[in-house]
């Protein structure tokens, strides 16, 4: 998509200005290697998106787009050590390249400095934007939270992984399009909408990367195929399969996921087929788009930005990688 390419460019070079005291090297290296290592940069681009459909002057809502990807990167720091994973976008993770300690407090700082940029927006708007990345750091820590607790729960329920998806993933895609539409001018109403626009779009977001996962092009996702399935995830294709499965059908399913083997993708994938799963992932996942195209609908746009913002969302929840 052209135009989230070009938000991107801008923002990478924005990005290149930040300057670190060289004093506290040992502090700010681990955040250079985590901004350096660069993901999508969706998150920047939606804050930026959102504002163009309303303001005038893009340079004006880059300290907001620079929060929310120091905020993410944050949490994918933090996250990394908490699962013990070595990697982290083809890359040492940073606890792996600088050790846990300067991991722990290296994100403490990136937190603070995704708060500090927002001071440079006038008092009544920066209290908006404030409400916003306060509530959605709560609700990124309550699904991580849940996250965890579903690694030794055997009742997890599909509205639950739907709720932690919500609170993980698509609360930050939200957040970012209701902070890029306020600092454009867009009323309280319009920002509302474009939040229940993003939160749905997150978790139809959240949905193809779990189709992904097991069906993607491994060279085109750029990680391990079936690497849900070797850690026991328990994602909407997993929680799906029990649902529909029974009896000795069931109880063979859930001892080959949950336990090692060499043929384990394959012969999960297999079963996956054979309860169609890829289609019932499909249909929430477009249920959970159309709502988001209704949100969208509520807003008044020109067809041109319309047009846009749906070409984001088919970007987003439609990719193969």
């Amino acid at each position: 998509m052209d135009l989230l390419n070009n938000y991107i460019n801008r923002f990478e070079e924005y990005l290149d200005l930040l300057e670190y005291d060289p004093t506290f090297a040992n502090l700010y290296n681990p955040v250079k290697y985590t901004l350096e290592n660069k993901g999508k940069r969706i998150r920047p681009a939606i804050v930026m998106l959102a504002y163009d459909a309303f303001g005038k002057n893009i340079e004006e809502v880059l300290p907001a787009a620079l929060s929310i990807e120091v905020f993410h990167n944050f949490t994918l720091l933090h996250d990394d050590i908490m699962d013990d994973a070595p990697m982290r976008r083809g890359k040492d993770s940073v606890f792996k390249k600088y050790g846990l300690n300067a991991a722990i407090l290296s994100g403490d700082a990136m937190l603070i400095q995704s708060y500090s940029y927002l001071q440079k927006y006038p008092n009544e708007l920066f209290k908006k934007l404030m409400e916003i990345v306060n509530v959605n750091a709560i609700k990124v820590c309550e699904g991580q939270q849940l996250d965890m607790d579903f690694e030794t729960r055997d009742d997890v329920t599909i509205s639950e992984y739907i709720t932690m998806i919500e609170l993980k993933t698509a609360v930050l895609i939200a957040g970012g399009l209701k902070m890029g539409a306020l600092i454009g001018g867009a009323s309280d109403e319009q920002s509302e909408h474009f939040y229940q626009f993003g939160k749905n779009i997150g978790i139809a977001f959240q949905l193809q990367d779990d189709i992904l996962d097991t069906y993607g092009d491994k060279f085109k996702v750029g990680k391990q195929k079936g690497g849900d399935i070797i850690q026991q995830k328990k994602t909407y294709l997993y929680l799906k399969t029990v649902e529909l499965l029974e009896g000795k059908a069931e109880t063979d399913f859930l001892e080959l996921y949950h336990n090692d083997g060499d043929d384990k993708v394959a012969a999960v994938t297999k079963i996956f087929d054979t309860v169609v799963i890829k289609e019932y992932a499909e249909q929430v996942k477009k249920a959970y788009l159309d709502l988001a195209y209704s949100h969208l609908n509520a807003i008044q746009l020109n067809e041109k930005s319309k047009a846009q913002f749906v070409d984001f969302a088919k970007y987003l929840v439609e990719r193969d990688y």
